[in-house]
């Protein structure tokens, strides 16, 4: 089956290794832990940095667990419960010109991810989870939506400020680099983001059941890796017109309103994650820190 995956996905040697070593173990686990509790489904939630590698974990734990022992499993992504960019163009005229951009606190539908996660939680069937289209920039059509038709066993929920804990006042005073220096100079887009994470996000995070973090080096690579999806996005829509895919340069742009909240969750979220892998800079994992045993 790993094999399999790897080969499907196109992915580097260093995926398999990681796989073995711990993430095959890891599902294991998981499996275990739903067996003792007396109910279903059980979310796990799953936080990173961008390029950290999330997606591809998500997508692993998923076709292992329904191949190995037969669950249903749904993987959602906080990013496909972006707000679409009328919705945001709206945000940003009303509160800060920096909300235009997808990506932080606040560019979400967490009404609806609320609402998702309660019929999950319920183990309703019928109903669709949203998917965005970065390509575009716009949530897919609801045709193309994912359709629970079963119910699920286990819930794989990621994003990359999924689980992250608000900043202090004191945090939040000075810029961090220079998109707030120049565009967020009285600190309102920012403060803003904080409000929302800390009144709308964290108090969902008491419905995971486990928290499971993808710790990266530094910020530094976020770059780097970000560069790397993007080229894999432009080449899954070669041709496609309109197109909102970015170049080098918006990349760079872009990672600078990741990083205040990615530094925070570096900083933070393993003290917090019930399990942490720590990567290297080529994704390989270096360690795994467990608060407690799964």
């Amino acid at each position: 089956m790993l094999n399999d995956f790897v080969e499907q996905n196109r992915l580097p040697e260093i995926f398999g290794s990681n796989a073995k070593q711990y993430f095959k173990p890891f599902a294991d686990k998981i499996f275990k832990r739903l067996l003792s509790q007396n109910s279903r489904p059980y979310f796990i939630g799953i936080n990173g940095c961008q390029g950290s590698g999330k997606s591809t974990l998500t997508d692993f734990l998923s076709a292992y667990l329904s191949t190995e022992y037969q669950l249903n499993v749904v993987v959602m992504s906080l990013d496909d419960f972006y707000y679409p960019r009328e919705k945001r163009a709206q945000l940003a005229q009303d509160i800060h010109p920096l909300f235009a951009t997808r990506g932080v606190p606040g560019t979400h539908d967490m009404v609806n991810l609320e609402q998702v996660l309660t019929k999950l939680k319920k183990q309703e069937v019928g109903f669709s989870i949203p998917k965005f289209n970065k390509a575009t920039d716009d949530p897919f059509p609801k045709s193309d939506w994912n359709l629970v038709e079963k119910p699920i066993d286990i819930v794989l929920l990621e994003g990359w400020c999924w689980g992250v804990s608000p900043q202090t006042a004191e945090e939040l005073v000075d810029p961090i680099n220079e998109l707030e220096l120049k565009h967020d100079s009285k600190a309102i887009w920012r403060n803003y983001v904080n409000q929302q994470l800390e009144n709308v996000y964290q108090p969902l995070y008491k419905q995971m059941d486990f928290w499971l973090a993808l710790q990266a080096p530094s910020f530094d690579c976020v770059f780097k890796w970000r560069l790397e999806q993007e080229q894999k996005l432009a080449d899954r829509n070669e041709g496609l017109t309109n197109s909102k895919i970015m170049s080098s340069a918006e990349i760079l742009n872009f990672t600078q309103y990741f990083q205040r909240l990615s530094v925070q969750g570096c900083k933070t979220i393993s003290h917090t994650a019930d399990a942490t892998f720590y990567l290297n800079y080529d994704r390989s994992i270096k360690e795994e820190h467990k608060i407690e045993e799964v």
